[in-house]
């Protein structure tokens, strides 16, 4: 296995690293950690099924306030339609998420949970751990009581929303409301002691730097060490439109330099999903030369990203096509990373 980067060099090549020497060395890496010609990606849906919220992150166009005429709750039937959809259109993996909706208790959850495993042969990839809180305080329950319930009523594993960046100088200035950085992380140990495996991810371009970016991967690396919880680690790009707190889109450089850099940090992380979400079909691309080995989902739908202005279409034969265009070969997977079907 290639040499452990300590946080400081890590930090050190994202200030002054030569990106095609990083975006090399972590291909090294990723041939090392997946040998042959493999790149995956999934089939699923995302379901917001409320965009109510009272967490108000400023970087989010998707929210609404409790009250707000465009406010809403989806309807179970309307849920149902959208699963039967995806299982159509060869759907392996549903995400649910939404806001944080103070009418919203445990019992709407159960309930949603086990008439979907009841109804749907469909993997539920469900609620970040600021939902996950949410609910807890709610119910006046522990986090571990509230994950033991999910999970017996169905959820399989855990997604990684709500990281963005995980050090609190940061969150108080974008996401003042939402969960610390301390509970996202607590949230997630307790996930992988109740048999939950989870994804980890994090958002750049929200004027962090370059030690806070690698502040946010040292902590997910040594809860790695501790629990081994985490399948995946995914880095999305800050997308300004829309948003109370504006800004820029990093730069395509510093993206794939920071995928490069993640790459080589985590030794404990089997597998670094490339965005084409936020950075589009032709970088998406790019990734797989930087270090990633997964393409993520073709995502039947999505909203979060689209509100704040970006949208990028995928189909499965266009996923296919990109990836062979790299010189690789598609292979569709679910949510545990076992292949289900490959392309020649």
């Amino acid at each position: 296995m290639s040499r452990i980067l300590t946080t400081n060099q890590a930090v050190e090549m994202l200030r002054a690293g030569d990106i095609l020497e990083l975006g090399q060395a972590a291909n090294e890496m990723r041939q090392e950690m997946h040998p042959g010609n493999l790149v995956t990606f999934i089939i699923d849906r995302n379901i917001n099924y409320t965009n109510i919220c009272t967490s108000e992150c400023r970087f989010c166009a998707f929210y609404r306030k409790q009250g707000h005429p465009d406010g809403y709750i989806l309807s179970q039937a309307a849920i149902f339609n959208k699963l039967k959809e995806t299982i159509e259109a060869g759907g392996t993996q549903v995400m649910l998420q939404g806001g944080l909706n103070p009418d919203l208790g445990l019992d709407y959850y159960v309930d949603l949970l086990t008439y979907i495993k009841k109804n749907f042969n469909i993997a539920i990839h469900s609620f970040s751990p600021a939902e996950i809180v949410h609910i807890a305080k709610k119910e006046g329950r522990s986090v571990i009581e509230i994950l033991e319930a999910l999970k017996a009523a169905g959820l399989d594993s855990l997604p990684g929303g709500g990281a963005e960046i995980l050090v609190d100088e940061v969150r108080q200035r974008v996401s003042p409301k939402k969960i610390s950085a301390g509970d996202w992380l607590a949230v997630m140990e307790a996930a992988h002691k109740v048999g939950l495996e989870t994804t980890a991810t994090m958002v750049i371009g929200m004027g962090e730097s370059y030690a806070q970016r690698m502040e946010h991967m040292e902590k997910i690396r040594n809860l790695q060490e501790k629990t081994g919880g985490f399948r995946a680690f995914i880095i999305w790009s800050y997308q300004p439109g829309n948003t109370e707190m504006g800004g820029e889109k990093v730069s395509t450089w510093d993206y794939l330099k920071t995928l490069s850099v993640a790459r080589l940090y985590f030794h404990n992380i089997n597998h670094i999903q490339g965005s084409w979400v936020t950075q589009g079909q032709n970088i998406g691309q790019l990734t797989l030369a930087f270090g990633a080995n997964d393409l993520g989902s073709i995502m039947l739908e999505e909203n979060v990203v689209k509100a704040a202005g970006t949208s990028f279409q995928m189909s499965i034969e266009k996923m296919i096509t990109l990836i062979r265009e790299t010189g690789k070969q598609p292979a569709q997977r679910d949510t545990q990373y076992n292949i289900i079907r490959t392309f020649e």
